[in-house]
Formats: structure tokens, sequence, C-alpha cells
């Protein structure tokens, strides 16, 4: 192939557009400079795989953003990075890390331009961020919407509240909708040792307390659905519904292996039985966003929280102490969910009378880091909204 040509294929690979569409300003100004462009750049080096796209285009967008006075182009990478999977709230933490190195003018010139390609894509704007002292530590909220019911999401064990990020927009049309860190996971990484279900319970209630929510529809996943259903049975009056996704009532014999295992061997393997459990194969062969970001933060992890959160879940005490709960309640189960499978959360449902149980096609464990649009349509069924 010759040089030009693999620089126009580079070049389309990464910002999906054709380099004479997007560069025919220069051509027409100086074919020179269109051809050194093409041949030296995107037939040369950027044309190669040591680098994926992605990690082309977040080098090349932080690049063009610490050297300045290059927003066209910046914002031309800011588009291409977008379209090799980089999440809108990866380039505004781009931006941030700017700042370390070249300096906030630059940074705070950046973050302008990401806002403006972010909003021309029709990007959502990203939910607010609340810090909030509980009882005995302090933790993040996030915050989407600004009138109707109250929503609020636990998530899984190992990650954090942007695993509802995916989520978060659809159920915040007509609803407030917040999701936060629950102990030793994110903002509250490090928050006292040890603690327990009731523990984690009564800081969901600190939660809804900090924003004056007297009763919220409660929505749990994995380990969040053992708080969800624990802060259920101890406050039934403040669960106006409960949604439980890939959860169980009781604890598997698993539970203390998985804590040994992060105080003995580290956090790196970890990686390999967690994110096997939580995804299907093709989704960790094409690893998106969902799955990087859940390898990040498993791999980040104070062993120690790890250690913790795992033993707070084998006191999960839930099983049969809904039985006479009134509320909505929906069970939302992956089809493909090889570690809360069918089978556990059908036996949920049975012990819940009056729920709904649904099964998603084709869903692993981590259902919003995977099949995000199919669980945001079961819960925008589910919960009510002001429309």
């Amino acid at each position: 192939m010759k040089r030009d040509e693999r620089g126009r294929r580079a070049y389309e690979g990464l910002m999906g557009v054709p380099a004479e569409e997007a560069f025919d300003d220069v051509r027409r100004i100086s074919p020179q400079m269109y051809e050194t462009v093409l041949d030296g750049a995107f037939g040369g080096p950027l044309a190669r795989a040591e680098l994926t796209r992605r990690e082309r285009e977040i080098a090349s967008t932080a690049i063009v953003a610490a050297i300045g006075g290059a927003d066209r182009r910046l914002a031309s990478h800011v588009r291409g990075a977008l379209r090799q999977g980089v999440a809108p709230h990866e380039l505004l933490a781009l931006a941030e890390h700017v700042a370390v190195y070249a300096g906030f003018p630059r940074a705070l010139n950046a973050l302008d331009v990401v806002h403006e390609v972010l909003q021309g894509a029709g990007v959502p704007e990203q939910p607010a961020l609340h810090r909030v002292q509980l009882s005995d530590h302090e933790t993040v909220v996030a915050q989407k919407g600004d009138h109707g019911p109250a929503v609020i999401l636990s998530h899984s064990l190992g990650v954090d509240w942007r695993m509802w990020e995916p989520v978060m927009e659809r159920l915040s049309h007509g609803r407030r909708v917040f999701a936060y860190d629950f102990r030793g996971h994110g903002g509250a990484a490090g928050a006292p040792r040890p603690f327990s279900m009731d523990d984690l319970a009564r800081d969901m209630g600190g939660v809804l307390d900090a924003f004056g929510v007297e009763q919220a529809h409660v929505v749990g996943l994995s380990m969040g659905g053992g708080i969800a259903q624990t802060f259920a049975v101890h406050s039934p009056e403040r669960v106006a519904s409960l949604a439980l996704l890939a959860t169980t009532d009781h604890a598997f014999d698993a539970f203390e292996g998985r804590a040994r295992s992060g105080e003995v061997d580290g956090m790196e393997a970890q990686i390999v039985p967690t994110l096997t459990r939580w995804f299907t194969a093709p989704a960790l062969a094409t690893n998106g966003w969902g799955v990087q970001y859940a390898r990040e933060l498993v791999r980040r992890f104070d062993p120690a929280d790890w250690a913790a959160a795992w033993r707070a879940f084998k006191g999960v005490d839930v099983q049969g102490k809904l039985a006479a709960f009134q509320a909505p309640t929906l069970v939302l189960v992956g089809e493909e969910d090889y570690s809360t499978t069918p089978e556990v959360m059908s036996g949920v449902a049975e012990r819940i009378p009056g729920s709904t149980y649904q099964v998603l096609p084709g869903t692993p464990h981590m259902q919003t880091l995977e099949k995000p649009e199919l669980v945001a349509d079961a819960l925008d069924r589910f919960l009510p909204a002001d429309r």
C-alpha cells in the first residue's frame, strides 16, 4: 500500500471522515503541506498499531490541549476521541490532567473546547457532584434531574457511582436521581472498617437525609441490591418502590474467599475472576468503556476496603424478611448472569410476594455496563415520573 493511501486510511479510521474533506482548505492552499500531513504523520507513526486508535486520540487531544492556540485542531481530536470510545467524563478528566502539567489557562481553554464539542454532539451534561458528610465518613453523590420522584441508586461491590452513569440520563427525565459511593468505594474509600450491611443501610438513609428526601424509589445492583433490601427491611416506610438487579438475599460461600484473596494475592489477581463473572466474552473481547472502567477500578482498589466489603456482604441477612413488603418491587436478572443466576434471582422474587420478575436477554451480571439500554428501558417503565 502506498504511503499516502495508508495515511488516508489511518486518518479516516481515527476521525471517521475522509482526509480530503477534513483537510480541504489545506489541500487548496498548500498541496505540499497536505501531502506532508498525510504521508509524514498519518501515513507514518499514526498508522502503526503499537498504540490503539483510542490511545492515540487521548494522547493527541492532551498534546494539542497542552500546546494551546490550536482550538480548531483540538476540537477535531476531541471528536475523534469520542469516535474511538473515549467517554465524555474521560475527556473532562483529561482537561484536569492538562492543568497539572501545562497550567490552568490551557486546561480551562481545553475544557471550553471539550464542552463545546460535547454540546454539538448532543452529549448530555455530566451529573452534578455533591460531597456529603455521613455519620463517620464523607462520600460523593451524583445527581441528575431536579424535579419529580426521588430515585437512589446503589452500585456493585468493586466499582463506584459511575456504574450508573449509562442509565442516569434516561432515568432523570421527570425524576431526581441520586447515585452515591458506599463505604470503601470511590469517594468513600477508606471509611472506617470493619462495617456491616446495617451500616451500609444507615448510610443510604443518611444520603437521603442530606437531600431532604423522606421516601425514595430504591434501586440496587449486586451488593447494592443487598444494601437496598437491608434498607427496605429496616426502613420500609422510606421505600416507595424497590428494584433489585443481579443480587441475592443470602450470602454465597465464595464471599470470604474473595475477601482473603484480595488481602493475600493483591488486586491484580482479582481482575480475571471478577471481570469474567461480570461480563460476557464478547464484551471482554471488544473491551469497551464499561470493561475498561471496571478493570481499572478493581486494579486500583484498596485490598483492605475490598476485603471489608466482601465480609460485609457475607453478613447480608434479608432472606424471607420482605415477605410482607408492600411497595412495588422489580427483580431484574440477566439471562447470561452466571453469578446471581436466573435461578438465584427467581428465588429472590418468590420470597417477595407480588414482585415483578424480568429477564434481560443476553445480559450478564454487570447489567448497566454491558446492556444499559435494556436496564434503562426496564427501570423507566417501572419507576413513576413527572412528565
